[in-house]
């Protein structure tokens, strides 16, 4: 079986703060509150419905997920698990979550970390709705 990988593009806005501590979302709404402070981008090209069955079918499998968020010449890296709970069907969010919680929007749960915890220096870019992120997802082989 070949990598299991996923790009998913998006942009910031002048609302992002990804101050929440335990939760990371991707969102293909075109709007943001300040109360969203999970949300790390805007306008992401695919949600969670858009995924490929074999990519779902390895996170309910309980493969652990990279997800490699790249602004620039920025990289941070999340580490999470899939679960076989995973109800993974949503047509615009996609939440990483540092908790076993799961709802039909969470992709990945036991997270390393979660929006507060991504580098400010990317943070900082994605409160400029010019700038555009590239979110790479990769299915972790043990």
């Amino acid at each position: 079986m070949g990598m299991l990988r996923e790009i998913i593009h998006c942009r910031g806005h002048e609302n992002v703060r990804a101050t929440h501590k335990s939760t990371l979302e991707f969102t293909k709404e075109d709007y943001l509150t300040p109360r969203g402070d999970c949300i790390l981008c805007i306008e992401a090209d695919r949600g969670i419905n858009d995924l490929s069955e074999e990519f779902k079918a390895a996170l309910r499998a309980g493969k652990k997920l990279l997800i490699r968020i790249k602004v620039g010449d920025l990289v941070d890296a999340v580490l999470a698990e899939g679960s076989p709970d995973l109800i993974l069907d949503h047509d615009f969010s996609m939440v990483v979550r540092k908790s076993d919680y799961i709802d039909a929007r969470t992709l990945a749960i036991r997270a390393n970390k979660a929006a507060r915890d991504i580098d400010r220096r990317i943070v900082e870019l994605l409160k400029n709705p010019e700038t555009r992120a590239e979110i790479e997802l990769v299915i972790l082989e043990e």
